[in-house]
């Protein structure tokens, strides 16, 4: 899986929905980019659809990519 993040303020996000949310945190970003896609705001959608991913990844008990 490749993540991609437009800027590091989405680490930020992602943890703070880590933190109210807890096992629920991705499908809270997946709401949020679905109530931006709905009102016609594609940057919010991206945005919250990469911190949806990332959350993913985060909860991930695989380690992803390349192991040194």
């Amino acid at each position: 899986m490749h993540l991609y993040l437009a800027e590091a303020g989405h680490v930020a996000d992602a943890a703070e929905l880590i933190a109210t949310f807890g096992d629920s945190a991705a499908l809270e970003a997946a709401i949020r980019a679905g109530r931006s896609r709905d009102i016609g705001n594609h940057l919010h959608f991206c945005r919250w659809r990469q911190v949806e991913r990332l959350i993913e990844v985060l909860a991930s008990p695989a380690a992803l990519g390349t192991i040194h």
